[in-house]
């Protein structure tokens, strides 16, 4: 199985912290507990890389990682859950914004979906602020493991007729299609 290398590079509030790279980068977005930290953790084989919680609301800052010199990984704060003040909410909002729409290195965003559940309405707002821009995104279902095999292909064919663009399964807890994923992010550095 193809496996990168990881290393977490620094932490940013915002923009202006972000780390001056030019390899292609690859923000995560989801709701809190959606599995992103996961992702990162399997794609590169390294359970302890980024910090997982079973306590949603835990990334408070863009975390970036490398993978192998190939492209860069950029954990968001997770949106739809946050023990936090309207302040400290709006400011998240004001500072991922800045980030999303003027980062020249974002090849692409990736959207997370838990296929446990219906897409949630702030997954819909997401989606429906990043077409506005026109950035580009993918979508990723996460926790694909606990769906029975027979209804997988329905969960997935379901959130294709929901978001445009590219649908990729993934299951963290076995690694499947974890190989499938990192072919996919390379050729999209190329």
């Amino acid at each position: 199985m193809k496996q990168l290398n990881a290393n977490f590079i620094v932490s940013a509030e915002k923009l202006s912290q972000c780390p001056d790279f030019s390899l292609p980068e690859f923000p995560l977005l989801g709701r809190s507990n959606v599995g992103k930290s996961s992702f990162i953790n399997a794609i590169c084989n390294n359970k302890r890389l980024a910090k997982t919680s079973n306590t949603p609301g835990k990334t408070r800052l863009i975390n970036f990682f490398n993978f192998s010199d190939l492209f860069t990984v950029a954990d968001l704060p997770g949106y739809g859950y946050a023990k936090v003040s309207k302040e400290a909410q709006a400011r998240w909002q004001k500072y991922l914004e800045e980030y999303l729409l003027n980062r020249s290195q974002i090849k692409s965003l990736i959207q997370f979906i838990d296929a446990r559940h219906e897409i949630q309405k702030n997954d819909f707002q997401m989606r429906e602020w990043v077409e506005n821009y026109n950035l580009p995104i993918f979508t990723i279902v996460t926790k694909i493991d606990y769906i029975p095999r027979s209804k997988q292909l329905g969960v997935i064919s379901k959130i294709k007729k929901s978001f445009s663009g590219d649908v990729l399964p993934f299951s963290a807890t076995d690694r499947r299609y974890c190989e499938n994923v990192i072919e996919y992010l390379i050729n999209l550095c190329k």
